[in-house]
């Protein structure tokens, strides 16, 4: 029984060996000389394509050179900002606004410093003998000064403007009688301001006015009594 299965088993391993040395086994197969096509003869699998019917969408290898730029196409002169009509000079662009800014503030400066130059408030033609002259400043008290002139001889040095009249009496003469008010600062808060009345001798009106004046500048009224013969009274 040993025997049998030993020879059993050497069978069985010879056969196995045998299938596996087959199975491994590789066929040769000769090779055959092809003779190779002349290359006049030779004939392309893939045809060429023009070059005008080569597009840049083609899905190949090809690369396409950039086009040419025709120079005399391109501006001579070069871009500037600043030479540009569009453009100006940065020290020109806010030119415009300065000018503007300045004239506001020249403005609004003489507006505070009131008339720089000297204002005649009138001639009035009167008979009266004496008047009284009064004055007061007529916003609100800031320290105006002022000096007043009669027949350009000075008649009250200096004087406290307040929001009450004062004044002086004088007697007119046949002729002219100019009498000046000057401003001699703007107080607190310019310019100088004031108002004032001329009554004759029974209180009546003769002339009245207002003046707002820059430091220096004078107001002018002319008071003119007829001579003798002279015809009614006359306001200019």
């Amino acid at each position: 029984m040993k025997l049998f299965s030993t020879i059993f088993f050497l069978l069985f391993s010879l056969h196995l060996v045998a299938q596996i040395d087959r199975e491994n086994r590789s066929i040769v197969i000769p090779a055959e000389e092809v003779n190779e096509p002349d290359a006049d003869n030779a004939v392309d699998i893939i045809p060429k394509k023009n070059k005008s019917e080569v597009k840049p969408n083609d899905n190949d290898n090809n690369i396409t050179a950039p086009k040419e730029i025709d120079i005399s196409t391109l501006p001579k002169k070069e871009f500037s900002m600043i030479e540009d009509h569009n453009f100006k000079n940065p020290a020109e662009l806010f030119e415009g606004q300065i000018s503007k800014q300045l004239k506001i503030r020249k403005q609004k400066e003489n507006n505070n410093n009131g008339n720089t130059t000297n204002q005649f408030l009138g001639e009035i033609r009167t008979t009266a003998v004496r008047v009284n002259v009064i004055y007061r400043d007529h916003q609100y008290p800031d320290g105006d000064l002022i000096r007043v002139f009669v027949n350009d001889d000075i008649v009250r040095p200096r004087v406290l403007l307040t929001s009450g009249f004062s004044g002086f009496n004088i007697d007119l003469k046949p002729g002219i009688n100019k009498i000046d008010f000057q401003a001699l600062n703007q107080g607190s808060s310019g310019p100088n301001t004031a108002e004032f009345q001329i009554l004759d001798e029974n209180g009546n009106s003769v002339a009245g006015n207002q003046w707002n004046l820059a430091t220096g500048v004078k107001a002018t009224i002319i008071l003119t009594k007829p001579e003798k013969g002279e015809g009614p009274t006359k306001e200019k």
